[in-house]
């Protein structure tokens, strides 16, 4: 703003008085208006004897607002899967959320990799792989939680023929035991690969042929699946009730998880030549996808065998913030790392959670096994969370999916403000 070499002071100075005179009276209006409508309310209270009627607020406003910025990030995510569909034959489910609400679902591709038929839709069941550790952490502190058990005895408390002392289940969760690893026992071991082996198979061979450990208990961290097949032992030592059915009566139905289900082959004399439960997985040979057979392996839960659909594990998802399983003193501890910061390791493990280093708040697993693929990012500071199912085994990697995580966050409303998806 330009002013003349000579200009009155006092005129200037009555512009800008005039201006923000202006806001305090509106501000002053407001104000009385409010206190009109409280006073008139607090009459009728006081006329009829009891709470006087008020009047909904429209916020739809809020509504629409950020039903705008929901369909602008989802038709971003759909032109991101499409190419990655494109570009590396993405086949799958995906849901993105944030602050309790589903941005974006959607299915890609087809539960016949081979033939390219049967659309896969969002209620589809993938064998989650190694993401089902979380079940098998879950249920152990749901046990806990039922006063049960300790997270720091002894195994052998509960498995008193197991080889090995020392190990506790804080340690099995953490992946801090220093056991050897169950399939490379059994590939050794387990004779006839065309009968099932189930946990207490396991269990027997380690008893029978104890292989030598990684390391003494709690003296360092190594990824192991069978710290998660035992925690299935223990689930079943202690409840009474088979792996399957505790993890369907205790977690699946209370959060109406009607996709989900173990898989296992309790009581089978043979392996069968496929898995006919949730959706097939395919492995590329040259030039052709193959339907991936079953194997002996897959009689062992606990470390896998979690099969459900991106519908039903945002339901899980909800339910962790929600504590509707367990109180958030218990669920809080998932989180929290197992071992001590090493600089040779930027992430940590949890009770059945990788947690990122460098991201506050982050937790995460993917998985693979047997022609699956599968990826679930929290980000709680936020509340961001990804999750992303597919039947092939290979895909895209998990890059594209920390860029989805790490973009801006969405400016929605409260969560008080909207119900939730």
């Amino acid at each position: 703003m330009r002013f003349p070499a000579k200009f009155n002071y006092s005129y200037i100075c009555w512009l800008f008085m005039k201006k923000y005179y202006s806001i305090y009276l509106l501000r002053l209006s407001l104000l009385m208006l409010v206190a009109m409508i409280f006073h008139s309310c607090a009459s009728d209270e006081k006329k009829t004897g009891g709470t006087a009627p008020v009047t909904d607020v429209d916020i739809s406003f809020i509504a629409d607002r950020d039903s705008i910025t929901i369909a602008q990030k989802a038709k971003k995510l759909d032109k991101k899967f499409n190419r990655l569909k494109k570009l590396t034959g993405f086949n799958g489910t995906v849901l993105y959320a944030e602050k309790g609400r589903v941005v974006f679902k959607k299915a890609y591709g087809y539960k016949d990799v081979r033939h390219k038929r049967d659309s896969l839709t969002t209620h589809d069941a993938f064998q989650l792989a190694s993401v089902s550790k979380m079940f098998s952490a879950m249920a152990i502190m749901i046990l806990k939680n039922d006063g049960l058990i300790d997270y720091d005895e002894d195994i052998r408390l509960y498995l008193p023929e197991f080889p090995y002392e020392g190990v506790t289940l804080r340690l099995l969760m953490n992946h801090r035991s220093g056991l050897p690893r169950y399939m490379s026992l059994a590939l050794d071991k387990w004779e006839n690969k065309k009968i099932p082996m189930n946990n207490d198979d396991m269990l027997d061979l380690f008893i029978k042929y104890p292989p030598d450990t990684y390391f003494r208990p709690d003296k360092g961290f190594h990824y192991c699946n069978t710290n998660y097949a035992l925690l299935a032992n223990i689930v079943e030592e202690v409840s009474g009730s088979h792996f399957e059915d505790f993890v369907a009566e205790r977690i699946f139905k209370p959060l109406g998880m009607n996709d989900s289900f173990v898989f296992n082959m309790r009581g089978d004399s043979a392996v069968g030549l496929y898995i006919n439960k949730g959706v097939p997985g395919f492995y590329r040979r040259r030039w052709r996808w193959r339907k991936m057979e079953n194997d002996y392996l897959n009689g062992v839960m606990g470390d896998k065998n979690i099969y459900t659909s991106v519908e039903d594990l945002y339901k899980y998802d909800r339910a962790l913030d929600n504590f509707t399983l367990v109180p958030k003193e218990v669920v809080s501890e998932a989180f929290k790392p197992g071992s001590p910061k090493y600089w040779k390791r930027r992430n940590n493990y949890g009770f059945g959670w990788r947690i990122k280093g460098g991201m506050d708040s982050t937790v995460y697993h993917f998985g693979w096994w047997k022609g699956f693929r599968t990826f679930y990012i929290r980000e709680m500071k936020h509340h961001k969370t990804l999750i992303v199912l597919t039947n092939k085994e290979k895909g895209p990697g998990s890059a594209n999916f920390w860029n989805i995580i790490k973009s801006d966050t969405l400016p929605l409303g409260p969560l008080s403000d909207l119900p939730l998806n």
